[in-house]
This record gives C-alpha cells, structure tokens and sequence, in this order.
C-alpha cells in the first residue's frame, strides 16, 4: 500500500473499535436530517418531473419534431432523441462527481438544478419542424443533452447527500425518500400530460398544449433553487474535509481511482443496470408500448401509470423501512427473482386490452420496480468511500445508465417493431434480472453499517455509548482494499 496520504484521500475514515473516541461517532441532529432529506427530496421530484415529462408526451413530440407517415418510426425518432440525453450523462458525472468531493455536495446539486431547469424550459420554447425545419430537431437535441449533462450530476449527488445526512439505523428508510421524490415528480408530470391530452383537442396539443409541461420547469427550477442553496453541507462530508484540509491530502486521479476502486465499479453498474432496465421500462417505454404497439388509448394507458406510481409511493417508504430491517440483500435479490418469473405474465396481461387486467400487469411491475426505488438509495452509496463517493458513483451510474437503462426504450421500441414479438420488453427484464442476482451476490450487507470511510452516525448520544461498549461492527469493510502500485 502507497502512503498514508494516499490511504486517507481514498478511504478517509478507517479505525479499529479500540481505537475510537467518543467525539469520533457523529450525532446527527433529527430537525437538520428531517429538512435535508425534505429538501433533497422535493428537488429530485423537480428535477424528475422536468426529465420525464419528455416521455410522458412522446406520441405528441415526435408528431411536432420528426415527419413520418409511420406512427413507429416516430416513436423511434423521440425516444433516439430521449436516449441522447443518457449519452451525455457519463461528461455531466465526470464533472459534477470531482466537484462534489472536492468542494461539497450540496453546492453542485444546486448547480445541477438550475441547468435542469434550463434545458426543460428551452423545450417548450422551440419552433415546430414545420415552422423550422431541421432546426428543430437540432434545437430539441440541444436542450436534450443540457438536460442530460445536469443529469449526470443529480442522482449520485442527492442519493449521496441523504445518505451522508443519515444515521446509520435509518438510513434506507430516509434514502427511500429520494425516490418517493422520483416517483411525486413522474407523477406531476404525467398527470399534467393526461389531463391535457383529456382537455384539449389533439389539433390544440399540437399547435401548443404540448409546450406547456415544459414551461412549468421555469418557475419549477427557481424554486428548487432556492431551497437546495438553503441547505448545510454533510456530517460526513464536512468532517473528512476538515481532516483532508490538515493532512493536505490529494485527490486520486481517474486511473487511480480505476484501479482502487474497479470491483466496486463494476457492482454498482450491475445494481444500476437491473434497477433502471425495470424503471425506464415501466414508466417510459410501457405507455408507449400501450399505445404504439398494442393501440390502447394514450390517455387511458397514462393514467393508469399515475395510478401504479401512487401507490408505488407508500410503498416505497414502507420498503425503505423494511431494508434497514431486513437487510438491501434481501429486498434487491428478491426483485430480481420476481422479474425473472413475472416478467412475461406480466406482459401478457399488458396485451390483454382489459383495462382491469391491464393493469394488474402494470403493478406486478411495479412491486419488483419498488423493491429496487426503496433500497438503491442507499445500497448505491455505501458501496464507496467517502473521499471519492460522489465520483465513484456518478461514474458508474451513469455509465450505466447510458449503455442501458436510458436505451432501454429505445432498444425495446426497436426489438418490438422488428421482430414483431410484443413479448420484447419481459424478455429484457429478466435479462436484467439474472445481472441484479449475479451482481447482488457479491455485495457486503450494508443495513445498520457505518458508511464506508465515515465513522459511525447516530441519533443521541446515548447511542454513542452503546456503539462503544457494544459489539457491532464499526465498518463494513475488515481491512482496506490494496492500492496497487504504479
């Protein structure tokens, strides 16, 4: 192993039980937890709202920016354009991530918000294909990839933040509350477009009523703005920075981080892969698929999207309890088996074109796609240190979700419309189940640990005593991983 410099700007915190101090385990305040996570979680909901929105409207969009005679090529040419945002997403982590270890979390995410805003409004903004021609394709490409590369910073940094601000006992419950953000902006979103849709005329949508989701991410973005800036920095982060500050430490580069932290890397983009697969699959590309390939009615397949989405809500913050309890194993695992034996009964009952049965396939969907929303938040970041967490994680997310998770319409459109088999998107998802299981098999539980590189979190100091005199593990990690040697 390198120099203890070197160790400390890889892991930070690392001691043995005896070797810990009281003033060591960090006693997190209940009020500050509760307005972070609120606030984390209010500004991902925005952040998701203004993001989904483009696959809600679809049908609508390629209509207004891509003429064909063919309903399907269409599809494909809006969601080529939604799947361009994912590629973009890898540059927004690259910068974004060694930001937010350098500097702070809470900073960046701020950022990440109003590029996101930006980008949305911008949508609503821009000419038909019939008032510009090509140019506006080109325009909707551009805010496309503006709202990718603000992307790439969000989710790693706001799953970060939360589970920093946690105590170690609770800190899938409080991650769950990300998601439940995800799923209230998706919502928003969607409900917006249904009801629309419901309201006007389909000439009105297309002249104008599509622009009007988009526009709302103006004021939507201000204000996500405002409350991510009123926000304080991370126990966790806040203490490894004032240590690194004494130690003058310096920050790994990307090759060394690669050869650190490899083994991690890949785990993470495997939980990212099956997680995303089942989420983009659901609630983007099944309305889709509702309407395109099985000639269900657009209004009524997404509404019966935003009903699945409600009641994914509570549950989430159920299963976010229930993996502090159980353990992130157990509910990840057990997902990945749900989609591997409910994945083609599933979409069976999508064909069905019984609105009932319809959508009890949906929901089958949605349970295993639950297990994943309500532990990922927190199983993603305690796979990494915390000197590099924000890096690592935006690295791998991204990539991940770039090479599968946001092509997993685009690729499920295209399967569908070439091999004619509607049985495409279950064949997808339990592909995406067997890489969960194989991957999930390798990761340490991480339920009620410290967080890697952090000292123990807690909430009174009564714990503080117990953490010292009890037996419990202090990390999860025995010994840090070899720094290989140039």
């Amino acid at each position: 192993m390198k120099d203890s410099g070197t160790a400390h700007a890889h892991f930070g915190w690392f001691k043995r039980r005896k070797q810990m101090k009281p003033q060591d385990i960090t006693v997190v305040d209940a009020q500050m937890l509760n307005k972070a996570v609120g606030a984390a979680a209010l500004g991902n909901a925005m952040e998701w709202f203004d993001f989904g929105v483009y696959g809600y409207i679809a049908v609508t969009l390629g209509q207004v920016f891509f003429p064909s005679d063919d309903a399907a090529t269409r599809l494909i040419a809006t969601f080529a354009t939604f799947t361009v945002a994912f590629l973009v997403r890898p540059l927004g982590g690259m910068v974004f991530g060694p930001l937010g270890d350098r500097y702070g979390r809470q900073k960046v995410l701020a950022f990440t918000m109003i590029a996101m805003a930006i980008g949305t409004f911008s949508i609503g903004l821009i000419p038909s294909y019939a008032q510009i021609g090509l140019w506006a394709p080109l325009l909707l490409l551009l805010a496309r990839l503006v709202q990718g590369f603000s992307t790439g910073g969000e989710y790693a940094g706001a799953a970060t933040f939360i589970a920093e601000y946690s105590t170690d006992k609770n800190r899938g419950l409080m991650g769950s509350w990300l998601e439940f953000g995800t799923l209230a902006g998706y919502v928003a979103g969607a409900g917006i477009v249904t009801a629309l849709q419901i309201g006007l005329s389909h000439t009105a949508m297309l002249q104008w009523g599509w622009r009007i989701p988009f526009l709302i991410a103006g004021p939507l973005g201000l204000l996500g703005v405002y409350m991510r800036s009123r926000l304080e920095e991370t126990p966790a982060f806040q203490a490894y920075a004032e240590q690194a500050a004494q130690r003058d430490d310096e920050k790994p580069g990307w090759g060394e981080l690669l050869r650190v932290h490899w083994r991690q890397l890949l785990k993470c983009m495997g939980l990212v892969l099956v997680f995303n697969v089942t989420d983009y699959m659901l609630l983007t590309y099944i309305p889709s698929y509702l309407t395109v390939a099985l000639g269900y009615a657009e209004s009524k397949g997404l509404l019966l999207i935003i009903i699945v989405m409600l009641m994914m809500m509570p549950l989430n913050v159920m299963g976010g309890y229930l993996s502090d309890k159980l353990g992130r194993r157990p509910m990840i695992i057990g997902a990945c088996i749900a989609l591997l034996v409910l994945s083609i009964p599933s979409v069976l009952l999508l064909q069905s074109g019984n609105d009932w049965l319809i959508f009890a396939g949906l929901m089958l969907l949605g349970l295993a796609l639950v297990c994943f929303t309500s532990s990922m938040p927190s199983t993603l970041p305690a796979l990494f240190y915390t000197p590099i967490r924000y890096t690592a994680l935006s690295m791998a997310f991204n990539v991940s979700v770039s090479m599968f998770g946001g092509t997993t319409p685009l690729v499920t459109a295209w399967l569908v419309g070439h091999t004619g088999n509607l049985l495409m998107p279950a064949y997808y998802l339990m592909f995406a189940g067997v890489v969960g299981i194989v991957t999930m098999l390798t990761v340490k539980e991480t339920a009620c640990m410290p967080l890697r590189g952090s000292p123990p979190a807690v909430g009174s100091e009564a714990e503080v005593k117990k953490i010292l005199q009890g037996d419990h593990p202090i990390t999860v990690d025995s010994t840090l991983p070899p720094i290989p040697q140039e």
